[in-house]
């Protein structure tokens, strides 16, 4: 090893406890231990460039284990990110480059938000599946325009977590050869030795998931590191997992110590670290200029590796100008949707399912966006979610559109996080809506990222019927409408869905999740004009009634528009005027003006609304949740319709419910 691979990894190591130390908050243990892989990876391997951080063709890297985040900013700022020594002293604080875990889009150079252990672990294999679908599709002899590796960086604590496990085996199932981790085998979590909870031999695991499990003696050799990444991307057929024996606070008087985890070391610790190690104890945010030369000197090659792609592309452009243009629409995200075209996908429709709708809009969406790829988790004829035609991504057709997730929902919700973040992929994944809650974690974290995954969830209320309260959603609806920066579809019929998919797939910087029913439901073919202009935005006056006249606004989602527009009609007769919105979206509706709310929900005038789900939070409309029909206990198992009538889905309740307004 040579003396500027030491010196580097020792700057690597002091600037990140002197990132802890002056938060006075973090993570130093990490930093010490993994600092070699860190630095073996980025200088020996990794393909960028600092000067264009979102180069598609990059190596992409992620560091699962987000808590030691200190390590990977100090990596950035040496390897020219444009992350300054200011901003690894504002390390943690408010409007920093440098947040407490790793955070797409606020720091150049993070390709992924890491924090909640197994996520980027289970990101990283979707992020790998891209590139081997794009560059199966793409690359042509002599044209290798999509090409690169994902690399990261695992602990035992990712490997605790269940996630991690589902996206593996996956990973393994679906020979993702250009997937390689480096494994931080230090034994150590918070609450000690991990031989209290975690005895289990990772290395035959990943062996039975179909990985190649290559070791290392020591963390401390990077030729020998080297070496063995050198024989991981030799395996072609088998993502790999490098086993990497590391100490917890290496050099320091924790070293080996659960205290080294997560509290700063402390400042005599700090010094006693960097003297033992013959490094200055009176420098902080110290980079020897031997160092700085290294990076700095790398540059140039960054930069010629871009350049040359950049060539590359332009002759693949003049010998393949319409994949060329494919390729650069994918990447830039561009999607172009007719909302008329869908729509007539439904014309001589007179009743069907919402999740059959979506499975017929499917068929025109992949024709229109060749980005449109996923999934279902083992419910793909239950969620209506195959692309005909379109294959299905496996070892032996790379090409396919279709995934296959297998029943891992929670590894499902971050491949399909992994798949958007690594770009030219427009990616769902579906399962039924009281399974949610399995992924939720992962709808969260594309919602934190701001990014355009898209989750079908079907079966979406009591009208499951005879499978049970196991299987009937209350409160998952809401519950996702409770998530920030997600946009939640609940469309009443066909025409409803296909505007919900166009905003999906049109939905860039927000996760969307759209809602769905089993049972038949009439297409609104009467209201297709005013469907088109209002659904979009999120909630509009369906079926109007004059001000003067009205008693009330019923306002439903769902298969509960139907029961409104029914309940109209009875009030009618009863000479009770009643308006009727359809509300497919809260947080569409609640982005449009405050005049716009007002023509849908005139003020003075009673709402009333109808959810086949919890009441929680429909008093921001109705003033109260007496004036909501809904459901705040479990479901029952017996015929849809039954369970619907029994829990007081009546024309006869609501007619009761406006009558009984003042």
């Amino acid at each position: 090893m040579k003396k500027i691979d030491q010196e580097s990894i020792q700057t690597l190591r002091f600037l990140s406890i002197d990132e802890v130390q002056a938060a006075n908050s973090g993570h130093p243990g990490l930093p010490l231990g993994t600092a070699p892989l860190m630095y073996t990876i980025w200088d020996r391997f990794m393909k960028y460039n600092p000067a264009d951080p979102a180069w598609f063709n990059r190596d992409r890297f992620i560091l699962s284990p987000g808590h030691g985040s200190a390590l990977l900013y100090a990596m950035l700022h040496l390897a020219g990110y444009g992350i300054s020594l200011d901003d690894l002293k504002q390390f943690r604080q408010w409007g920093s480059l440098t947040p407490g875990h790793p955070e797409y889009g606020v720091t150049p150079g993070v390709d992924v938000s890491t924090g909640p252990l197994g996520h980027g672990f289970a990101m990283a294999v979707g992020m790998a599946m891209a590139e081997s679908m794009l560059s199966a599709r793409y690359n042509k002899k002599g044209y290798p325009v999509v090409d690169h590796y994902t690399f990261g960086i695992t602990s035992d604590g990712d490997q605790m977590e269940g996630v991690a496990s589902e996206a593996a085996s996956l990973a393994g199932t679906l020979g993702l050869g250009k997937l390689i981790f480096l494994y931080d085998d230090n034994k150590i979590t918070i609450e000690g030795s991990t031989e209290i909870a975690f005895k289990e031999d990772v290395g035959a695991r990943f062996a039975s998931y179909g990985w190649q499990v290559l070791r290392v003696s020591t963390s401390e050799n990077v030729d020998e590191l080297a070496k063995a990444i050198e024989a991981a991307k030799k395996d072609t057929k088998h993502p790999s997992l490098i086993i990497v024996p590391t100490h917890i606070g290496f050099g320091s008087p924790r070293q080996d110590m659960a205290s080294a985890h997560g509290e700063p070391l402390g400042a005599d610790n700090v010094a006693a670290t960097k003297q033992a190690a013959g490094w200055d104890p009176g420098k902080s945010f110290y980079v020897p200029a031997s160092v700085k030369k290294h990076f700095t000197d790398k540059k140039a090659t960054c930069k010629k590796a871009e350049a040359s792609w950049n060539r590359l592309m332009a002759g693949y452009t003049k010998a393949y100008p319409e994949l060329a243009a494919e390729l650069k629409d994918r990447i830039d995200g561009k999607v172009s949707l007719d909302l008329k075209d869908l729509m007539t996908a439904f014309d001589g429709v007179d009743n069907v399912a919402t999740r059959a709708a979506s499975g017929t809009l499917l068929q025109k969406l992949a024709a229109a966006i060749p980005a449109l790829t996923g999934g279902s988790a083992d419910l793909g004829p239950s969620n209506k979610t195959e692309m005909k035609g379109q294959g299905f991504f496996s070892t032996e057709d790379r090409k396919g559109r279709n995934i296959h997730f297998g029943i891992r929902e929670h590894a499902m919700g971050c491949i399909v996080n992994g798949l958007c973040l690594h770009g030219g992929i427009l990616p769902f994944g579906a399962t039924f809506l009281v399974f949610a809650d399995f992924l939720r974690p992962a709808i969260r974290m594309a919602a934190l990222m701001g990014i355009g995954s898209n989750f079908v969830f079907t079966h979406d209320s009591i009208f499951v019927g005879e499978d049970g309260p196991t299987h009937q959603p209350i409160e998952q609806a809401m519950s996702l409408r409770l998530i920030p920066n997600v946009s939640v579809f609940r469309p009443a019929d066909a025409l409803e869905t296909a505007v919900a998919w166009k905003a999906a797939c049109e939905n860039r910087t927000q996760p969307t999740c759209l809602l769905l029913t089993r049972q038949g439901m009439p297409v609104l073919h009467d209201y297709a004009r005013v469907i088109a202009k209002g659904a979009p935005k999120g909630a509009y006056v369906l079926s109007p009634c004059t001000k003067k006249k009205m008693k009330a606004v019923l306002i439903a989602t769902g298969s509960e528009v139907h029961l409104a527009l029914e309940a109209q009609k009875a009030l009618a007769k009863r000479r009770i005027g009643v308006q009727v919105v359809s509300m497919p979206s809260w947080d569409r509706f609640e982005a449009q003006s405050a005049n716009y709310k007002r023509r849908v929900l005139p003020k003075g005038v009673p709402c009333i609304a109808l959810e086949a789900g919890v009441r929680t939070g429909w008093a921001r409309y109705t003033g109260s949740e007496d004036r909501v029909l809904g459901i705040d206990r479990f479901g029952a198992s017996a015929p849809g319709k039954t369970v619907y009538k029994e829990y007081g889905f009546t024309v006869d309740h609501v007619v009761e419910m406006v009558r009984k307004l003042k």
